[in-house]
């Protein structure tokens, strides 16, 4: 079984090393998530894991238990610090703590992940993102109720075509694992490098 925590904090450091390259332009363009620029996901990824859990819960219920309210909670305050301090308090939490090490550390890898990727795409800066992470990733996707992929997935069968990877019954859905994961989170932009019978459900649930 892979080590996910191992996983989540090379891909933490990754990003990490990938924020340095970019220059100011770069750290206020628009993200695929949506409303997120790229400062924005800088600061989301490490921001819950400097809370205990029953900080984690307050934050909740101040929020009214919406999770998009506490993320935007949270981002208020990454807002005031500079890219510098940005990666420095990235590479600070590269290994995950608090509610994002729950899971095995399968929540930070996730969101890792799809966010380091979210970033890339938009910038127009791809990369091969390692394969034992993709497979850990669509693994842990099906039972990750923070995002929108286990109704995405339900009744489908995924195909990783670049992966020893395939899950799920259905209609089948093919494609390269990094944009399954994307597509599967959510991210439309990610849809047309897939086929498969079961490719029109997918598309109608992450469009619509």
């Amino acid at each position: 079984m892979a080590d996910l925590s191992a996983l989540a904090t090379d891909e933490r450091n990754d990003l990490a090393d990938f924020l340095e390259t970019l220059d100011e332009e770069e750290w206020e363009r628009p993200s695929l998530c949506p409303g997120w620029s790229v400062r924005d996901i800088a600061g989301h990824v490490p921001s819950y894991d400097m809370l205990s859990k029953p900080a984690v819960l307050a934050l909740l219920a101040r929020s009214r238990f919406s999770l998009g309210r506490a993320n935007q909670a949270r981002l208020e305050l990454s807002r005031r610090l500079s890219t510098a301090e940005l990666v420095a308090r990235l590479r600070e939490y590269a290994v995950p703590q608090g509610i994002t090490a729950m899971f095995g550390c399968g929540i930070a890898l996730t969101d890792g992940v799809i966010h380091h990727q979210d970033i890339r795409r938009a910038l127009g800066r791809p990369r091969v993102v390692p394969p034992e992470r993709l497979v850990a990733v669509l693994g842990f996707m099906p039972r990750a109720r923070a995002l929108p992929s286990p109704a995405n997935v339900r009744g489908l069968r995924i195909v990783a075509t670049d992966l020893d990877w395939v899950g799920g019954s259905g209609p089948e859905v093919r494609g390269p694992g990094e944009a399954l994961v994307m597509s599967l989170a959510g991210r439309p932009e990610a849809l047309a490098e897939l086929d498969g019978a079961g490719l029109a459900t997918l598309t109608a649930r992450v469009t619509g």
